[in-house]
């Protein structure tokens, strides 16, 4: 979840989306890939987002977070895994994201190596509750199915 600003870009799965506002954060706060990457992360028990980018490191100061998340997928390939499939939820209440919905599975499906038809984007609103629902915050959740290469018994230490 990432605070709504006024003066910041809007990006989303890392599309641009139009709005008087962004997400505040350390890198350009895309909440969608910075879901994406820690469920990668997750799935591969390599940790979360903040210990790999931290948000006082001057390095990822407005940080392309389609960059951090080529980088995630990079270590979860070493790891020896990659991705087969993802499916993520947007939460936010304006503005509605249905005519960027295709835009961002195309560019989530880019950057996991996938083919959009093996990405999911849906988006909520909060029907005026809490913060997100208040229009002060923006939100995203991912699952990612990852696939280890090799027999069993050499996958991951999960």
């Amino acid at each position: 979840m990432h605070p709504l600003a006024a003066g910041r870009r809007l990006v989303l799965g890392g599309v641009e989306v139009p709005a008087d506002f962004g997400c505040a954060g350390h890198s350009d706060a895309d909440p969608v890939l910075h879901a994406l990457a820690d469920a990668v992360l997750g799935a591969c028990a390599l940790g979360d987002i903040g210990e790999w980018f931290p948000d006082d490191d001057a390095e990822y100061e407005g940080a392309d977070s389609a960059e951090l998340l080529s980088r995630v997928i990079a270590a979860a390939a070493e790891a020896g895994a990659r991705p087969v499939n993802a499916d993520v939820t947007v939460y936010l209440e304006k503005p509605a994201l249905q005519p960027f919905k295709p835009a961002m599975r195309d560019r989530i499906a880019e950057i996991l190596h996938l083919p959009p038809s093996c990405v999911g984007v849906k988006a909520r609103t909060f029907e005026g509750l809490g913060p997100i629902g208040e229009g002060r915050a923006a939100a995203a959740t991912a699952v990612v199915l990852m696939e280890v290469s090799g027999r069993a018994d050499q996958a991951l230490s999960c």
